[in-house]
């Protein structure tokens, strides 16, 4: 469980809200519109009505005691840089903004983030990947060269191992789990057996995954 400081309770933000609540984190809620305030109070531990861009009620807030801070203040990147630069002046540990354009990630990282999220470009290219072939059931990107993918088996593998495919050296990836009927397990081995009925949660980088599976 971590200490989280969420700034910026907009649509993004209440949703960042209740996804931490699931996860049992402990959560300090900020921003200056008191009805966004309100509607998340079902899933935060305390929260504030305030300006993030004053320093003094920053400071209030005690910005040291939290593992993060979350910035996804949203129409005004003016205040959402201000707030992430007074976060680190003030001793902020992890700071993670929201940019809306890429010029914007550009001027946060210069300004005190220590990562940020673009919501609407991650989505856009997870979208891409995910609907564009009937193989694919799901994507997650690593890393700018490594991905994770849901994919359904190949043809040529129904009917034989692991091993017997030697997958790791003939393809260069990493089968991390299997799932069937919903039921997902981990336990892969050379006599692991490849069904029709089967999807296959793979590792590797973006060209061998597509090259393999026919993307």
């Amino acid at each position: 469980m971590k200490n989280i400081l969420l700034i910026g309770l907009g649509r993004f933000g209440r949703h960042i809200a209740m996804e931490l609540s699931e996860l049992g984190h402990e959560i300090m809620a900020v921003d200056i519109n008191e009805g966004r305030v309100d509607k998340v109070l079902p899933y935060v531990t305390n929260a504030q009505i305030g300006d993030s861009t004053n320093a003094e009620f920053l400071e209030s807030l005690g910005i040291g005691n939290y593992d993060i801070c979350f910035v996804t203040i949203g129409g005004s990147f003016q205040n959402s840089l201000e707030t992430t630069s007074l976060l680190k002046e003030l001793g902020a540990k992890m700071v993670i903004s929201r940019a809306e354009r890429d010029v914007q990630e550009k001027f946060l990282l210069r300004n005190g983030a220590d990562k940020v999220i673009y919501p609407e470009k991650q989505v856009a290219k997870w979208a891409s990947i995910r609907y564009t072939d009937d193989h694919i059931l799901d994507y997650m990107e690593v890393d700018a060269s490594h991905a994770i993918f849901e994919v359904e088996v190949p043809k040529e593998w129904i009917g034989k191992t692991v091993g017997e495919l030697d997958i790791r050296r003939k393809y260069d990836i990493n089968i991390l789990a299997i799932k069937n009927n919903g039921e997902l397990s981990m336990a892969i081995s050379p006599d692991t057996f490849f069904t029709g009925n089967i999807t296959l949660l793979v590792i590797g980088e973006h060209k061998a995954i597509k090259k393999c599976f026919h993307i």
